[in-house]
């Protein structure tokens, strides 16, 4: 992006941001679903789940319960889009000298601070819950690395949800199959322990890669080829949305 681009970014996504603070319940309300979840899964089934390693079952499961807490939040993304499109601001914005890419980069930002706020209060409560790893520093930089770069990724899905939605509900309802997407990978279950296609499916969605290198750093075990794999997915899934959304985005203000 040019200066003028990055400038007037900086400017829409302080505006963004003013919002959620006169609203937290969203950052809380994003948080409760996992924090919901693992204390369901720690405390209610935890202890009837074999997991075929030494460590406690909260240390397993948390990387996955970090991905759903990024698919619950990007809705929010969605959300608050579609409300802009409906309110006439980006026509408003039309008629001022703001680069056009600048208004959607304010959103995916703005969802990246936010789901960063919600994952330092999910791993708040997981460290409360007994969660401990002897994950280094530059460990903790790799993790968060990669949740960023997840984050921004599903949040171009969120865009162009956001951007083709005919309602209110329709904007936000597209996050529900991401949410439900771990429960389908190895974030708390082993997937040889699934029945040979789903095993196939788990083993080959992006969510199971990604939850294998961060459980790996935090346990400080062999990543292997994981990471290039989660990579390639994260970046993959960047690049495509990225580039539909700049599409719709381009038809909708012409």
């Amino acid at each position: 992006m040019t200066a003028h681009a990055i400038g007037d970014t900086a400017v829409l996504t302080g505006r963004s941001l003013r919002h959620i603070l006169r609203s937290p319940d969203t950052i809380i309300t994003t948080a409760v679903t996992p924090v919901a979840l693992m204390l369901l899964f720690v405390y209610v089934f935890g202890g009837a789940i074999d997991t075929g390693t030494q460590e406690s079952y909260i240390d397993y499961m948390l990387p996955g319960i970090l991905l759903i807490t990024i698919a619950s939040g990007i809705a929010y993304t969605a959300y608050r889009l579609f409300l802009d499109m409906q309110g006439g601001i980006f026509e408003r914005f039309q008629s001022m000298p703001i680069a056009r890419s600048a208004t959607l980069w304010a959103h995916v930002l703005t969802s990246l601070v936010a789901n960063l706020v919600s994952l330092v209060i999910v791993v708040g409560v997981a460290l409360i819950m007994g969660f401990r790893t002897g994950a280094s520093l530059l460990d903790w930089l790799a993790v968060a690395g990669i949740l960023i770069l997840f984050t921004v990724a599903l949040t171009w899905i969120a865009v162009i949800a956001g951007l083709s939605a005919k309602t209110v509900d329709g904007a936000s309802a597209f996050s529900y199959p991401l949410i439900f997407l771990p429960f389908i990978s190895s974030a708390f279950v082993p997937t040889d322990s699934m029945p040979a296609p789903v095993q196939w499916f788990a083993e080959n969605q992006p969510v199971t890669s990604i939850v294998d290198t961060i459980r790996a750093i935090f346990s400080q075990q062999p990543i292997g080829t994981d990471i290039w794999v989660a990579l390639a997915w994260c970046v993959g899934i960047l690049v495509v949305s990225y580039f539909i959304a700049m599409s719709i985005y381009r038809r909708k203000i012409s």
